[in-house]
């Protein structure tokens, strides 16, 4: 392997060349990129099934006549997945659904006076869409981050694709034994911006969703953001390629970096991998760590490639620590630090943040009980992590007291639509005033 970073001082960088060398690698020109995904969406909006069949001939290298998965039973999905891993599926599952039902929201109200009352009412989507990446990893455990959240919101309706295998044309079987254990409804073969399309368009064979949910490549991601652009569906947050940045000081270990690195290299070909020192004697142990461990790791070609895009920045301070990491965003932070809760504190941008070195980001994937459907790209930015809220709606009512001996906030109301020039709002509430005036004078 050809694994020879540099370590570039923080101080030899201007802001805007910090912000550079963070730059996240490219697959393609992004124009370019947003041509071939909107052709994808059109096609399949115009044409349906027919289209996702020749699409999937096209970019997986299988004939798929039905898309559609039918999911072992309950009982089957048991004896297919064996009880070592059953075991630790509910336990991850108790500790995501523990964690999760935590962020359901209530109904709130408020009576003001005597005159007005207001009521926000929580209500959960109806049908919703997830999206599981394929590969050559099947990623059952995207499935949990989002079937168990929309369970305790109370969404009534999943849907859920992911690419079929080129040697079967089937769905990896512990997707569908999982699957089945979640109760999801609707499961498809099919993958990349086509299944985003479907989705959000809905097709004779594949429900509409409301919204659609989950990580994928860039191709994925720019399906999302061009069907939410459209109105088919609204869409959680940008999530695509996978993301790291590990910042460590003189108590780190060596081995632990170099396992983190290389477990975000081991998503992807496009994934990237940032690592911020403030001990500079680590960095030729972090590299040496690397080459050993990634010879037994059977994913090594991959890996190879996402780390041609690493990079390595030495800071002399913990302010230039955290300026790197703010300025970059990451999806995940792995703080290997002394006192990694203090230097959280002042952490703006990050989608989940790891503390310490014996808290690597494979916890939160799987078992810790934080969601993993995280922005990327610097969407942590704007954006948080998947959440309960992230299935929910809220809307609000409100109710006037018709013979309420008060009316202030009617009479505010009046004066404030005046103040911009819209009569008729005023005029709509001067005459529920004057009616009742009229009454009262009786």
């Amino acid at each position: 392997m050809t694994f020879k970073p540099q370590l570039i001082p923080f101080s030899s960088l201007s802001e805007q060349q910090l912000r550079q060398t963070l730059r996240r690698p490219a697959a393609e020109h992004p124009q370019q990129l947003s041509e071939k995904v909107g052709n994808i969406l059109e096609r399949v909006a115009q044409e349906g099934d027919e289209a996702l069949r020749e699409l999937t001939r096209l970019f997986d290298q299988v004939d798929v006549p039905h898309t559609r998965v039918v999911l072992p039973s309950r009982e089957e999905a048991c004896e297919m997945l064996g009880g070592e891993f059953l075991e630790a599926f509910w336990q991850a599952h108790g500790a995501i659904s523990a964690f999760h039902k935590l962020q359901k929201r209530q109904d709130v109200e408020l009576t003001y006076g005597d005159e007005i009352w207001c009521q926000r009412r929580v209500q959960a989507l109806e049908t919703v869409g997830f999206y599981v990446p394929g590969g050559a990893a099947p990623l059952f455990s995207s499935a949990m981050m989002m079937a168990i959240p929309a369970q305790i919101a109370g969404c009534s309706y999943r849907v859920l694709c992911t690419p079929p295998q080129q040697d079967t044309g089937q769905i990896p079987r512990i997707i569908a034994a999982v699957a089945s254990l979640l109760e999801i409804d609707e499961v498809h073969a099919l993958g990349g911006a086509q299944a985003i399309a479907a989705m959000g368009f809905g097709t004779q064979h594949i429900r509409a969703v409301d919204k659609v949910f989950g990580p994928g490549n860039v191709w994925v991601n720019e399906a999302k953001l061009q069907i939410a652009q459209r109105g088919a569906a609204a869409i959680d947050l940008p999530a695509g390629p996978s993301e790291v940045m590990v910042v460590a000081d003189e108590s780190a270990q060596s081995a632990y970096i170099a396992a983190d690195l290389l477990a975000q290299a081991e998503h992807g070909e496009d994934s990237h991998v940032i690592c911020v020192l403030l001990e500079e004697d680590l960095f030729p142990s972090i590299i040496q760590h690397t080459h050993q461990q990634l010879m037994i790791l059977p994913r090594r070609e991959v890996i190879e490639k996402a780390l041609r895009s690493s990079v390595f920045i030495a800071a002399s301070s913990l302010q230039e620590a955290l300026t790197t990491v703010n300025t970059y965003a990451p999806e995940h932070l792995i703080l290997h630090l002394r006192d990694a809760e203090a230097f959280a504190e002042d952490i703006k941008h990050a989608g989940s943040v790891f503390l310490g070195g014996h808290t690597p980001e494979t916890l939160g994937d799987y078992a810790s009980g934080t969601n993993h459907v995280l922005p990327t790209a610097g969407y942590a930015r704007y954006y948080g992590g998947l959440t309960v809220e992230s299935f929910e709606k809220t809307m609000t009512l409100q109710r006037r007291a018709h013979k309420g001996p008060h009316n202030a906030l009617a009479r505010a109301a009046i004066t404030l639509a005046r103040a911009e020039g819209l009569r008729a709002h005023a005029g709509a509430m001067q005459l529920r005033l004057d009616d009742w005036q009229q009454e009262r004078g009786r």
